[in-house]
């Protein structure tokens, strides 16, 4: 059974005296560096001069500081700069001002686990990993409540590692839904999985492969989409609430029993076969070199798979069907306007 830490579990004084730089304030930046404020502790945000976020976090009462000075007052610093980004900001920011004792913490494991980060011995390598976005985890913190997450020790050189990263996810309101043990390595290839086989990758294309078959058969696009797109956020939050068979429950008997006997259909043996090789290659490094690479030479193949996605005759109808509905963009916009709008 997996360990899960709450309020009680946690020792808040640990952190009470520590300085604490965060790094980055975009989704997740913002809501931390915040939430670590409201709970009375030493913040700072470190960000590049050029960065758009430093006039939105000067604005909400927050010290900025450029990244390698934040780095050099901190105690425990904060990695939420994207991870493309990350090893050139340890490089040339972070690790100059790395001393003993110091805590280097993370929100996702990817540059640790795949070896592009290698802290010296004398600092300690935390995570913890919010499971929401960071919206959610400031606007549960404002209401009493918290996003659960993820806490894992890559390296303890105080001895004080766990202790201190649990401190902090009660800080930022963690410990008030639960904090699950992990490692760096789990947090990561599940992480990676569920991006590309389900939650984006296996998602969009399933999606488009509905809408697609629909219209050629004749199908009014209009319908295709609803069909395929838009309702899928009704189903998505039964099983948000109330899990698979709760979905099942509240959906027609119709529906339910096409589930039961058609699904299988789409995802068979051969999918999961594929969904197996793509978690072999998370594993083994391949798509961590594969990303890498890409980054390394300007993104060439992820610019051209992203501007076909937008040219999908499901994005064009999906625009003129949204601008009938005022409440869907009404929802986007508020969602941007919490996180901050970017991901510095």
């Amino acid at each position: 059974m997996t360990t899960l830490f709450y309020h009680d579990d946690a020792q808040p004084e640990l952190l009470k005296a520590k300085r604490i730089a965060i790094l980055g304030y975009g989704s997740q930046g913002h809501a931390h560096a915040l939430n670590l404020r409201d709970s009375g502790h030493d913040v700072r945000v470190g960000l590049r001069p050029e960065s758009g976020s430093v006039h939105k976090a000067e604005e909400a009462g927050l010290r900025v500081l450029p990244i390698s000075d934040a780095c050099a007052e901190a105690d425990v610093i904060m990695v939420l700069v994207p991870d493309t980004e990350q090893k050139r900001t340890y490089d040339q920011e972070i690790a100059p001002q790395l001393s003993a004792g110091k805590c280097l913490l993370f929100a996702h494991g990817f540059n640790i686990r795949f070896n592009l980060i290698s802290p010296p011995p004398d600092v300690d390598v935390a995570m913890i990993a919010p499971k929401g976005p960071g919206h959610l985890v400031r606007r549960t913190y404002v209401d009493g409540a918290g996003v659960p997450a993820l806490v894992a020790v890559h390296h303890d050189a105080t001895g004080q590692a766990h202790a201190l990263a649990l401190a902090y996810a009660d800080a930022i309101g963690a410990t008030r839904a639960g904090v699950l043990e992990t490692t760096f390595a789990e947090e990561t290839e599940t992480d990676l999985f569920g991006e590309q086989v389900v939650l984006c990758g296996g998602v969009t294309a399933l999606v488009r492969a509905g809408y697609e078959t629909l219209v050629e058969a004749g199908y009014q696009p209009e319908s295709a989409y609803f069909e395929c797109l838009h309702e899928l956020k009704l189903i998505v939050d039964l099983m948000y609430e109330e899990g698979i068979t709760g979905m099942r429950y509240s959906v027609s008997d119709t529906a339910e029993y096409g589930d039961l006997t058609r699904g299988s259909r789409v995802i068979t043996d051969a999918v999961k076969g594929e969904m197996k090789k793509i978690l072999t290659e998370i594993q083994d490094g391949t798509f961590a070199a594969e990303w890498i690479e890409e980054n390394e030479i300007g993104r060439p193949r992820y610019r051209e798979l992203r501007e076909a996605g937008k040219r999908h005759p499901i994005e064009q109808i999906g625009t003129t069907l949204r601008a009938m509905m005022p409440f869907v963009s009404a929802g986007r916009q508020k969602v941007s306007e919490a996180s901050g709008g970017d991901t510095d």
